[in-house]
C-alpha cells in the first residue's frame, strides 16, 4: 500500500511492474477482497500487472475492483458500483471515433481558425458529404471502412475507386511526409485523462514510431502498395520487406520507441520544439470533446471515483515537422510482441494505475478493517471512502461556483477562488495532489501554469480548471507547503 498524501485519506493499492511481485504481500483479508476481473480484451501486461500488485483475476464476479476492457453504452457506467473502476469515460466516441472526431475538431477550425485547429486533414464522411466532396478534385486520399488495425484502409486517386451507399471515411493523403532513410512513419503517443471536469491530462514520455516497410514515392502507380503508404503495424508486419527491432534503444528496423527517434534527431531537430507542438495537438483534441464528454460524465457517472481513459494519439509528421492528426484509439493495442514493445508498455501500464489510485474495497467489518490498519500501521481510514468522490455540491458551493464562473478576467479569480477552500474544492485537490506523486514516465500537460491560454477554446467557463489554474499558479514550485 502507499499512503495518500494527506491525513484520514485512505491509502491506494501500490502496483508493481509486470516482472516483479510485490515486496511484501498483504493481509489475507485484503487479498481476499481485490478481484480484477478479466475481460475478452484484457492485455497480458495489464493481468501481470496487477497479479503481481495483489489482485485476484476472475471472470465471473459482481464484487470486482478493477477490469480492463471494451468500451459500453453510456448508461452502462450507471451500473458500476461506488468502488469500481473502469478504463473508460462515457462519450469518448466523441474524439475515438473518426467521423465524430472530424466533426468536433471541424467546427472548431471554422469558429478558431486553421492556424489553431487546422492540424487534421480535411475529412468526408461519406455518404453524408458526398455532394462537399464531389464539389473538390480528387487529389490522393485515404478511403477507410469503419474498422480497426488498419482493416481495409487504401489509398485511392479515382471517383471510380469509392464504393456508393457505404458508409465511409475518406482522408485527404499527406503526400510530403517527413521520411528517415526513405521511409513513411507515423508516431504513437499514449495520453492518459483522469478527468474532463476539471480536465487532468498526462502525456507518456515514449510511444512507439511505426515505418512503412517499402520505401516511398509519390507517384500514382504506387498507391497501391500498402506496404509503402501505411504505417499500421498491423499491415507491415506481413511484409516480406518487414525488419523486427527487439532492441527498444535502437534506430534500426521498422518499429522504434519514441525516445529512440529523439536520439536520432537531436542533432536536426529541436526536439523541445516539436515535443511542445504535439502537446499542444493532444491538448486541443481532448478540447475538442471535452463539452459533450463532460455533459456524458455529469449525466452518467455516480463517482468521480469510477473511470479513467487511456488514449492511443496517431500522429504524421510531415516534411516540415508539422505533426498531424491521424486518428485517437480509445482502445489502444497494449499487446506485446516483442522486447521492444513490452519497454514501452509495461511501465507505461505501472504507471497508469498507480495515477489512478485503486483503494482497497469497503468490504471489510468495521473491527476487522480496524484491526488489519493496526497491524499495517496506518491509524486512518484503511478502505475506499465513497464521500471522497461524491458528486453533489452543497447549496454554498453551488453559490460559488455560480460566482466565480461569471468572471471573464483571470485575474479576478487567480488569489479569490483559492483564498476559502470548499469541502468539495478540497477533495478535488486532494485527488489531484495524490495523481501528481505517481507521474513516472508520464508528464502532466493539463492544468499547467500555462494551460489557461486554452480556456477560451472551451465553451463556457469551468470553475474546477479555474480552480486548477490558480492552485497551480500559486503553487506549482512550492507542493511541499
Amino acid at each position: 500500500l502507499r499512503p495518500s498524501l494527506f491525513p484520514h485519506v485512505p491509502p491506494y493499492i501500490k502496483f508493481f511492474p509486470h516482472d516483479q511481485k510485490a515486496d511484501k504481500l498483504l493481509p489475507k483479508s485484503i487479498q481476499k477482497v481485490l478481484k480484477w476481473k478479466l475481460s475478452t480484451i484484457t492485455p497480458i501486461v495489464v493481468r501481470q500487472t496487477v497479479a503481481n500488485s495483489g489482485f485476484k483475476l476472475v471472470r465471473r464476479s459482481i464484487d470486482w475492483g478493477g477490469i480492463w476492457g471494451r468500451h459500453m453504452k453510456s448508461i452502462c457506467f450507471k451500473t458500476l458500483r461506488e468502488n469500481q473502476k473502469i478504463n473508460h469515460i462515457p462519450g469518448t466516441f466523441q474524439i475515438g471515433r473518426k467521423d465524430r472526431l472530424w466533426k468536433n475538431l471541424y467546427r472548431y477550425m471554422t469558429k478558431f481558425g486553421k492556424k489553431e485547429f487546422g492540424f487534421i486533414p480535411r475529412t468526408y464522411v461519406l455518404p453524408q458529404d458526398s455532394n462537399i466532396f464531389h464539389r473538390n478534385d480528387l487529389t490522393s486520399r485515404f478511403l477507410q471502412p469503419a474498422s480497426a488495425r488498419g482493416t481495409g484502409i487504401k489509398v485511392i486517386h479515382k471517383w471510380n475507386q469509392i464504393p456508393k451507399k457505404i458508409p465511409l471515411i475518406v482522408q485527404r493523403y499527406i503526400s510530403n511526409p517527413y521520411l528517415i532513410n526513405g521511409n513513411k512513419f507515423d508516431l504513437r503517443l499514449y495520453v492518459l485523462v483522469t478527468s474532463f471536469n476539471p480536465l487532468r491530462v498526462y502525456l507518456y514520455d515514449n510511444g512507439l514510431v511505426r515505418f512503412a516497410s517499402v520505401k516511398y514515392s509519390e507517384e500514382n502507380a504506387t498507391l497501391t502498395n500498402r506496404y509503402m503508404h501505411l504505417t499500421n503495424y498491423s499491415i507491415n508486419k506481413l511484409s516480406n520487406n518487414y525488419a523486427q527491432n527487439e532492441d527498444a534503444e535502437a534506430c534500426e528496423g521498422h518499429k522504434w520507441t519514441i525516445r529512440s527517434l529523439w536520439t536520432y534527431l537531436e542533432e536536426s531537430v529541436d526536439i523541445p520544439a516539436l515535443w511542445q507542438s504535439l502537446i499542444e495537438l493532444v491538448i486541443k483534441t481532448m478540447i475538442s470533446g471535452e463539452s459533450v464528454i463532460t455533459q456524458m460524465t455529469k449525466a452518467h457517472l455516480n463517482s468521480r471515483y469510477s473511470a479513467y481513459e487511456l488514449f492511443g494519439v496517431d500522429v504524421l509528421l510531415d516534411e516540415t515537422l508539422k505533426p498531424w492528426l491521424l486518428e485517437v484509439n480509445i482502445s489502444p493495442s497494449l499487446h506485446s510482441a516483442s522486447p521492444l514493445d513490452i519497454a514501452v508498455k509495461a511501465p507505461l501500464v505501472t504507471d497508469l494505475l498507480n495515477i489512478v489510485g485503486f483503494h482497497i474495497p469497503n468490504m471489510l467489518g468495521a473491527d476487522q478493517a480496524a484491526q488489519v490498519g493496526k497491524k499495517l500501521g496506518i491509524n486512518s481510514h484503511l478502505l475506499f471512502d465513497n464521500r471522497m468522490y461524491v458528486v453533489g455540491l452543497s447549496p454554498k458551493e453551488k453559490i460559488k461556483h455560480a460566482t466565480f464562473c461569471k468572471l471573464e478576467d483571470r485575474e479576478f479569480y487567480l488569489e479569490s477562488i483559492i483564498d476559502d477552500l470548499t469541502p468539495d474544492d478540497i477533495r478535488h485537490l486532494i485527488i489531484y495532489e495524490d495523481e501528481m506523486t505517481q507521474l513516472g514516465n508520464f508528464q502532466k500537460i493539463f492544468p499547467t501554469t500555462e494551460t489557461h491560454a486554452y480556456f477560451q477554446y472551451l465553451e463556457g467557463s469551468r470553475y474546477y480548471n479555474m480552480l486548477f489554474d490558480a492552485w497551480e499558479t500559486k503553487f506549482h514550485n512550492r507542493r511541499s507547503e
